[in-house]
């Protein structure tokens, strides 16, 4: 992972970047809170490492500000204030952790690496994939092979079910509750006419075809491969 220390004690933050390089992670340094929100707002770390008593410019404020601008990378607080209002103040600047000093570098570590397989897993379910269709649900877009295929609401819905469930029979049941959210059979062809529209739209003018129907089972989205 890559961090940004932000930290104004050089010796600690040394050591820091130090014991974070051997555990296999990369490192950069901000020695004061001004330096600190140059590095850190153009995005681009994996987690923040921020003292909270900062020259220049204090550690919650880098936060909020960060948090103002939409940035969501994951921040450890670290401060030598350490009674319950103190960390209710950092967690509710927008610190994710936060860790009173002095401190072990072991739970440090655990701690930011902790908070790096969060985000990760958060960035992997924001983005659906099978073969080359691609359903972004923080964008509310869906592509195709890098073509942009526009759905309706109703649709958007019923793809990005079918793709969390990729490879597994859907039935008209899992539908109607999910994505309906109708929890008993109206007797209409709803779910054929959008299942109609949304292969029109995701299959048609392509040589494989990705939404499948499971004769007597339900629906399902999977890439088979090319043919042979």
């Amino acid at each position: 992972m890559r961090m940004l220390i932000i930290e104004d004690d050089r010796e600690a933050a040394r050591y820091l970047i130090k014991a974070l390089k051997e555990a296999g992670h990369v490192a950069d340094h901000a020695a004061d809170g001004d330096e600190g929100w140059f590095m850190a707002e153009p995005g681009g770390y994996d987690v923040l490492v921020v003292d909270r008593m900062l020259p220049r410019r204090d550690g919650l404020s880098i936060v909020t500000a960060l948090r103002d601008k939409g940035d969501d990378t994951p921040v450890l607080i670290l401060s030598a204030l350490g009674q319950v209002d103190d960390r209710v103040k950092g967690l509710r600047a927008g610190g994710d952790d936060y860790l009173t000093k002095p401190y072990a570098f072991t739970e440090l570590l655990a701690r930011v690496e902790a908070l790096g397989r969060r985000r990760r897993s958060i960035e992997v379910e924001t983005r659906l994939t099978v073969g080359d269709l691609v359903l972004d649900r923080l964008s509310h877009s869906v592509e195709r092979a890098g073509g942009e295929i526009v759905l309706q609401p109703r649709e958007f819905r019923l793809l990005e079910y079918l793709m969390k469930n990729a490879g597994q029979v859907v039935t008209r049941t899992m539908l109607l509750e999910n994505v309906w959210d109708y929890h008993f059979d109206p007797q209409t062809n709803v779910i054929d006419v959008h299942m109609s529209r949304l292969r029109a739209k995701i299959d048609k003018g392509f040589d494989r075809p990705l939404l499948h129907t499971i004769r007597g089972a339900g629906y399902m989205v999977r890439d088979f491969g090319t043919k042979a």
